[in-house]
């Protein structure tokens, strides 16, 4: 209102309306309205008391026109304060006021109702927190430049991890590939050797390295960051979801490093976007007059390093957690490489925690399995012990084992286990343990019989080996005969008879009639 005063005044002074229209201050109709309520109260009285300028406000304010029209969106005001609570855009709320309460005017009124409630609500306000030397650090990720990737030869996004001491606005800047749990506690502890101390707290976002489930009251922390966090005795302090002006400091900080160290560099690789970034962190960043401490960052980290907390005498084994399913080949996976685990956790969740060197897993806080970690993806580790007994059995029964185990029965069995393994065509292991497993049920004398009858009639199978074993026929002499008619099992058993029939049937035909037969007298068989 003090622009309504100097009018005033020079009203006073003399001055015409076009002089004020020319001098910039109000325009001449505006003058002419003003003047006339001048002259009204008598204030262009010299002797008269001007206003105060609340009580110059309030009679302007009251002899403006009043609006002749309501506007077309007054009917359905408390929908749109609603939905303008709930962050719907103008757009749709004009929409849905269309298509489900027939309102028919038009979008500008609806975005005026808007901006009218836009401005009956209180501000939105922050306040400047003050942190006391070596008390807090904040931590973010920003994005970083594009790199060749060695491994693909494809360009990968880098992304630079940067903590920052909220006293002194000292940073840590690192430049990572991913975003992995390894990352994180990796950049964590390089952040803090950096430093040579550690914050008391530590306060991030909710990446889900470190926050398994964001939320603003409870929420749940990485067990990996957990156990980081004990062995560097600081705290974690999670911002709620969304509200990234909770770390304002390290919002900066990452916007200072890519507006004032990305632009108009060049980069080789990523261990060459590192060192330039340490430089560029001590020689440039770390010499500054900060923008809002209006100090360099070296003098206030002179006086907050010797108050951080000292670093442990051992750095903490800083191994990674998850929560893999142990599958029916009783392994799990991990980083593309599998870890056996006992066959009868099988389709349970299990608790693992791998470091550089190790592999342990976990059920009902047990250690159950430990293996040394692979250094190649695709890699198998597996304990014999943790398979089931049937496939213990299967894998420990090998060609040499078998070999050795019908040795032990006799030189018939070593030869036959030898011809089954040595076929040309076919993988016989599994007929060769059965064969070998014969001998647990009918013994050691009666197997090495049956395989050297098995080999007379060189039938190396393991079916023979059974048929004779349960007809009994290993310990029969070759020459006799069977009495019953078909003999069932008795194709291993070579009988006079069937020895003559097999010679006449080779015999010329004229020597194969009824009176040579009738002829020949063979012992047990009647003319």
């Amino acid at each position: 209102m003090f622009q309504y005063r100097q009018v005033l005044v020079r009203l006073r002074q003399g001055d015409t309306d076009r002089d004020l229209a020319r001098s910039g201050l109000m325009g001449r109709r505006k003058v002419g309205a003003l003047r006339a309520l001048a002259e009204e109260r008598g204030w262009l009285d010299p002797e008269t008391l001007l206003p105060e300028e609340a009580a110059l406000a309030a009679l302007l304010k009251s002899t403006k026109r009043a609006r002749s029209t309501i506007s077309s969106v007054e009917p359905h005001r408390a929908l749109v304060e609603q939905w303008a609570a709930e962050g719907v855009s103008g757009v749709v709320i004009h929409g849905a006021l269309h298509r489900r309460h027939g309102y028919n005017g038009s979008y500008s009124a609806v975005l005026r109702m808007l901006k009218a409630i836009g401005r009956s609500r209180p501000p939105d306000a922050t306040v400047h927190l003050t942190h006391v030397p070596g008390q807090a650090a904040q931590v973010d990720f920003g994005a970083g430049p594009y790199l060749d990737d060695p491994l693909t030869g494809k360009q990968r996004r880098a992304w630079a991890f940067v903590m920052t001491m909220c006293f002194s606005r000292h940073q840590y800047v690192e430049f990572v590939m991913d975003q992995t749990i390894a990352t994180w506690l990796g950049c964590h502890q390089r952040a803090f050797e950096w430093f040579s101390g550690v914050p008391e707290i530590v306060t991030i976002d909710n990446p889900k390295c470190a926050i398994t489930k964001a939320c603003r009251f409870d929420p749940i922390v990485q067990r990996s960051y957990a156990e980081c966090a004990e062995g560097f005795n600081f705290r974690i302090d999670a911002c709620p979801p969304a509200d990234p002006p909770k770390k304002g400091v390290v919002e900066s900080g990452v916007k200072f490093v890519k507006n004032n160290f990305l632009p108009l560099r060049t980069f080789r690789d990523l261990a060459d976007l590192n060192r330039q970034a340490r430089e560029w962190v001590m020689q440039e960043a770390f010499l500054r007059t900060h923008g809002t401490t209006r100090k360099l960052p070296l003098d206030l980290f002179a006086i907050e390093q010797p108050l951080l907390q000292a670093l442990p005498a051992i750095a903490p084994d800083l191994g990674i957690w998850c929560r893999p399913k142990l599958h029916r080949d009783c392994h799990v996976q991990f980083e593309y490489s599998y870890y056996s685990a006992p066959y009868t956790l099988i389709g349970k969740q299990l608790w693992l925690r791998s470091t550089d060197t190790l592999v342990t897993i976990y059920h009902d806080c047990k250690l159950v399995a430990t293996h040394l970690r692979a250094r190649e993806r695709g890699t198998w580790r597996t304990v014999p012990d943790h398979l089931p007994p049937d496939a213990q059995a299967f894998f420990q029964r090998d060609r040499d084992w078998l070999l050795t185990q019908a040795g032990r029965v006799g030189p018939a069995c070593s030869q036959f286990i030898d011809q089954l393994l040595g076929d040309r065509i076919m993988v016989r292991l599994r007929a060769a343990q059965a064969t070998l497993g014969l001998g647990e049920r009918y013994g050691a004398k009666q197997l090495e019989a049956a395989c050297a009858r098995a080999l007379e009639f060189d039938s190396v199978y393991y079916r023979t080996i059974k048929n004779i074993l349960t007809g009994n026929f290993e310990l029969k002499p070759a020459g006799t005969r069977e009495n019953t008619v078909y003999g069932g099992a008795a194709r291993f058993v070579r009988s006079a008879i069937s020895l003559f029939t097999r010679s006449e049937a080779s015999a010329p035909k004229s020597v194969r009639t009824g009176d040579t037969a009738q002829q020949l007298t063979l012992p047990g068989v009647k003319p």
